[in-house]
C-alpha cells in the first residue's frame, strides 16, 4: 500500500543521506536519455566467441578438496550468463591425472571461453626440458580454447617452495609462441604490469593481456605471510608495488597513440574490481575491446552454493544494465 511505503520512506530517510565526499566522480548521470533497460544487450565479441556478459571469472583454484564443486558452479554460471572462465593453475594435472575432475569442465561451460593455466616457471621448465608437447596435450585434453600463462616472478621469489626464473618472462613467452600453435593469454597475479611490460606484450601475437592488477588479491603478499616474521618485515614493502587497473588502462591507451595497431588487441581488466560499476568504468575507458575479471567475490559465492553465485551474478548484470542506460564516462575525471 502507498501509505505503508510512505511510512517506510520516513523511517529510512535519515539512513539514506549521502555526502559529497562519497560522490562517484567517474560518471555523469544522465537520467533523461533512456527507458528502464529490458533485456539489454551487454554482449561482446571476445576471444573469437560471443560473451553475453562482459565478465571474466579469473583463474583461482584447483587440486584441492572443494575445488571440483567450486569450479563446477563457476563453469555452470559462465554458461548460464555467457561469461568466460580461466582455470586455476593446471600444474597438478600436467603429468598426473589424480585431480583431473577439478579442471575438466568443458561440458559444463558449453561454448563459452574456457582457458587452461600454467605459471611462467612451469613453461620455462617445459621449454628447457623440450617437453612442450605436455602443454599441447593439456589444452587438447581439457578441450580448452588456449593457455593462460601467469607471470609471477615476485610470487615465485617469496614462495618458500618457489622456482627461480633463468630468463625473462618475455623471452619465455616469445619462445613458447615460436614452438606451439596454442592460443596464449598472459596475466599477472596481483601487481599488474608496468608500461614497458605492457608495450612489449602488446607487440606479441597473443590473444589478450589479463591485468591481474594491484588492488586485489596479491599473491606475493600471500607468500610473504607464509614465511617467517623476519623475512616478512624485510619483504613487505614489495607488497605495495605495482600498477592498478586504472593506471594500466591509461598506459595501454597511451601506447595506442604511438602504435594504434598492436599485435595483441584484447584486454581482461582484473585486479581490484570490487563491483560491476568498477568494471563498467574501466572497460568503457579502454580503447581496446575488453571484459573485466572478478575473482574473490565469485569464489565466495561459488563456495556457498550455485544459487548464491547465480543471485550474485544476476545483480551484477542488473548493475551493468543500469550503468549502460544512465551513466556516461566523465571526461574531466582523471582519478
Amino acid at each position: 500500500m502507498a501509505s505503508d511505503r510512505k511510512l517506510e520512506h520516513i523511517k529510512l530517510a535519515l539512513e539514506s543521506q549521502t555526502r559529497l565526499a562519497e560522490q562517484d566522480l567517474r560518471f555523469n548521470y544522465e537520467p533523461m536519455l533512456s527507458a528502464h533497460p529490458e533485456n539489454p544487450d551487454l554482449s561482446i565479441e571476445f576471444l573469437g566467441k560471443t560473451m553475453r556478459t562482459p565478465i571474466w571469472v579469473s583463474s583461482m583454484t584447483g587440486g584441492t578438496g572443494v575445488a571440483q564443486t567450486i569450479n563446477a558452479n563457476i563453469a555452470r554460471a559462465c554458461r548460464e550468463f555467457g561469461m568466460g572462465m580461466g582455470l586455476g593453475s593446471c600444474r597438478k594435472i600436467l603429468f598426473d591425472k589424480t585431480h583431473w575432475e577439478d579442471f575438466d569442465f568443458r561440458d559444463e561451460i558449453g561454448d563459452q571461453p574456457f582457458w587452461a593455466n600454467l605459471g611462467i616457471a612451469q613453461v620455462e621448465e617445459l621449454l628447457t626440458s623440450k617437453n612442450i608437447q605436455a602443454v599441447i596435450d593439456l589444452v587438447g585434453e581439457l578441450r580448452a580454447d588456449g593457455l593462460i600463462v601467469h607471470v609471477n616472478p615476485l610470487q615465485e621469489w617469496f614462495q618458500p617452495e618457489g622456482n627461480r626464473l633463468k630468463q625473462s618472462p618475455l623471452q619465455t613467452i616469445k619462445e613458447l609462441l615460436e614452438r606451439i600453435q596454442v592460443k596464449i593469454i598472459v596475466k599477472e597475479v596481483g601487481q599488474g604490469f608496468g608500461p614497458e611490460s605492457l608495450r612489449q606484450l602488446l607487440a606479441l601475437p597473443i590473444e589478450a593481456i589479463e591485468f591481474g592488477a594491484y588492488g586485489g588479491t596479491n599473491f606475493s603478499k600471500l607468500e610473504m605471510l607464509r614465511g617467517d616474521q623476519q623475512k616478512l618485515e624485510a619483504s613487505l614493502p614489495f607488497a605495495f608495488v605495482g600498477q592498478s587497473a586504472s593506471q594500466m588502462v591509461g598506459s595501454v591507451n597511451h601506447i595506442l597513440k604511438e602504435n594504434p595497431y598492436p599485435a595483441c588487441r584484447q584486454l581482461i581488466i582484473s585486479g581490484g574490481i570490487q563491483n560491476a560499476l568498477d568494471g563498467y568504468y574501466l572497460t568503457s575507458k579502454s580503447q581496446l575491446p575488453s571484459v573485466f575479471g572478478m575473482a574473490s567475490a565469485v569464489l565466495k559465492h561459488a563456495s556457498e552454493s550455485y544459487e548464491s553465485l547465480a543471485g550474485f551474478l544476476e545483480n551484477q548484470v542488473q548493475v551493468l544494465s543500469l550503468a549502460k542506460a544512465y551513466l556516461k564516462i566523465n571526461p574531466d575525471y582523471h582519478g
